[in-house]
């Protein structure tokens, strides 16, 4: 089997392993879903090694292409595919083994291998089974508290997740009845010429909005306040870090390969702008920690999708930067919030008792809004830009749209810093040592990226020169295995 299918079957198979191992030993199903892991990061970074930075494709099963399952490992699927398993093994659930250890490590294993998935698939209904597996694992990991308000967020987390599917299945349906087939870089040979009609365009808002659940986008995110909120946070950490990025990696590759009209990314900067709008309007208006930060992942979000709204490698590189600078920021502010998830008011002198919590907060909350030097800044700057490049009302209103939240953003995260600064005696327990030794890991990656941006700028531009390639995309995946 090649190598680039390992790191998607090997966690398959680990999960249906986890409770035999259980039973051998307690020390092996503790350390036996952290290892998988760590194989499967380590596999990933030997291909990216060996692929020397160059694009790397696998058809599995030995069918001639387009037929079979295609696997595609360009810079940026590899980097989003090795996040998967690394963030699973950083924010690795707590439970000791036994029953319920053992079914949350076996849902970990399942989101892993399902998340790869997504990351490396080359075909539209491989990509849609991988979304059902990851949306599976993810119902269960999120009900693992077991706790009523958990099960109720679940369920309607399931009832949008399952609306969504069925928009994504109509809209590949769609797809296929005018196409003839679902092979991504087939799909970018036929796409300008029959898809480029209504049609084609409702296929894409189907995709869009299926697809969207995942990744907070507006109207299908109503499920991530209560999710956020009642999951355990290394939970929340996982999908509003990892998870949400790929649901924009797919995405993103329909958009470049099939949808790249005017029309489809005027869809991406209206609801990115709404998400981004009504998201940091209801952080403001939150009153408790857990959902300011579930809100204000969704305005973050809507600048992804206003970023992705920007044609050419500029709005891929205003993407990278975004998505690149929320998937450090985001986990680190869950694990902040795991000590402190009550009222936004009892927070009232947490951080003279927590004093690198309350800096590592402050850290974030700056560079959330747009402080320079820090990476915040360059991003939004990099998109602001991209939308001033761009003719037209909409273009405008959205760059006001970006300026007006930022304010409202920064007054509810200072308003925040200020209220755990102040005079007052507080009693909240210590973040564990876990949290705040890998919240600090993530402050410290924001911090050494300051120096670092004129290369990270050459690192996004080159990457984003690599997936804006679709010829390159259509002659390795239907030359051959390679």
């Amino acid at each position: 089997m090649n190598a680039l299918a390992l790191p998607v079957v090997l966690p398959f198979l680990a999960a249906f392993l986890v409770r035999p191992a259980s039973q051998v030993s307690t020390t092996l199903a503790r350390w036996f879903g952290p290892l998988v892991l760590l194989l499967c990061a380590g596999l990933l970074i030997d291909i990216a090694l060996s692929a020397n930075g160059q694009p790397v494709s696998a058809h599995l099963g030995g069918f001639a292409p387009p037929t079979g399952i295609v696997f595609y490992a360009d810079s940026l699927a590899l980097l989003f595919a090795l996040a998967v398993p690394l963030f699973a093994l950083l924010l690795w659930p707590r439970e000791a083994a036994g029953e319920k250890g053992d079914r949350v490590g076996a849902l970990m294993l399942l989101l892993v291998g399902s998340g790869t998935g997504m990351a490396l698939s080359g075909d539209l209904f491989n990509l849609y089974v991988f979304y059902e597996l990851l949306a599976v694992a993810s119902f269960g990991l999120i009900s693992s508290s077991a706790t009523p308000r958990a099960y109720a967020a679940t369920l309607r987390y399931l009832l949008i997740s399952g609306f969504g599917s069925v928009l994504a299945l109509v809209g590949i349906a769609l797809i296929y009845a005018q196409t003839g087939t679902l092979n991504l870089a087939q799909l970018a040979e036929f796409g300008p010429e029959k898809l480029s009609n209504p049609l084609g365009l409702a296929a894409f808002a189907c995709l869009l909005i299926g697809f969207g659940v995942k990744a907070e986008l507006f109207p299908v995110n109503a499920w991530v306040a209560e999710v956020y909120a009642t999951a355990p946070k290394r939970i929340s950490a996982l999908l509003a870090g990892v998870v949400s990025k790929l649901a924009i990696l797919v995405l993103l590759r329909v958009l470049l390969l099939m949808f790249d009209a005017p029309e489809a990314r005027q869809m991406l900067l209206v609801l990115g702008l709404i998400g981004l709008a009504s998201g940091e309007l209801a952080a403001w208006r939150a009153r408790d920690l857990p959902r300011m930060l579930a809100f204000s992942s969704i305005g973050q979000l809507g600048l992804l999708f206003m970023a992705m709204s920007i044609p050419g490698e500029w709005g891929l590189i205003a993407a990278l930067a975004v998505a690149l600078h929320h998937l450090v920021l985001k986990p680190a502010l869950f694990l902040l919030a795991e000590r402190w998830s009550g009222s936004l008011a009892d927070l009232a002198g947490a951080g003279r008792r927590a004093p690198l919590a309350a800096g590592l907060f402050t850290l974030f909350a700056l560079s959330l809004v747009g402080v320079p030097p820090l990476p915040g800044f360059w991003a939004k700057l990099v998109l602001l830009l991209g939308l001033a490049a761009q003719d037209g009302a909409l273009a405008q209103t959205a760059i006001a749209g970006v300026l007006l939240i930022t304010v409202v953003e920064a007054h509810y995260l200072f308003r925040l810093v200020g209220l755990l600064f102040t005079k007052t005696e507080h009693s909240a327990a210590p973040h564990r040592g876990g949290d705040l030794a890998l919240a600090s890991l993530f402050g410290v990656l924001l911090l050494a990226s300051m120096p670092l941006l004129p290369a990270l700028a050459d690192g996004l531009a080159w990457m984003a020169g690599q997936v804006a390639d679709v010829g390159a995309y259509q002659a390795l995946t239907l030359g051959g295995a390679q």
